[in-house]
């Protein structure tokens, strides 16, 4: 088995949401998810077909997203994956909806950040084992810190 670390291309103002699902069905639920979350999102969707012909299968509406995400599947390459790459809204805006999909089963990661996923490969195919999300931690918040986090939040919109 071989292992590898996979690097996510993205522009900087997109967020990702990388998960797994079970069924090539999942695309075109995805689009649909996607589209009545949120008026007037821009997102790429591309997910990894495991069995039969095992091509990317992609949805979205924008173009260039929808190649961006096309293409990053193909990096990726690991059965039942998908990524969904969005402009004009956030994983918070959708990731319930996205986690209701009947096939999807789990989520590895939705952020902003930059992502390296973790690949296992053997003579089947691959399989993510996780992702490395962001910058490793350097430190613990002080109670400054803490109320900066709070006004943030609540300049955006996200708290009261």
């Amino acid at each position: 088995m071989e292992f590898k670390s996979v690097k996510v291309k993205k522009p900087d103002d997109t967020n990702i949401i990388i998960g797994q699902s079970h069924f090539i069905k999942t695309i075109e639920d995805l689009y649909e998810i996607l589209v009545t979350s949120v008026p007037g999102i821009k997102f790429g969707a591309a997910f990894c077909e495991s069995s039969g012909p095992c091509l990317i299968r992609s949805e979205g509406t924008d173009s260039e997203l929808i190649k961006l995400a096309e293409e990053n599947a193909n990096n990726l390459s690991c059965g039942h994956t998908f990524i969904i790459i969005l402009k004009n809204a956030f994983p918070i805006n959708v990731l319930n909806q996205v986690k209701s999909v009947p096939e999807v089963c789990s989520i590895y990661c939705a952020t902003a950040n930059p992502v390296q996923v973790i690949i296992a490969e053997s003579d089947q195919g691959r399989g993510i084992l996780g992702v490395i999300d962001g910058e490793k931690s350097k430190g613990i918040e002080t109670e400054k810190d803490k109320q900066d986090r709070k006004d943030f939040l609540r300049k955006i919109g996200y708290k009261r």
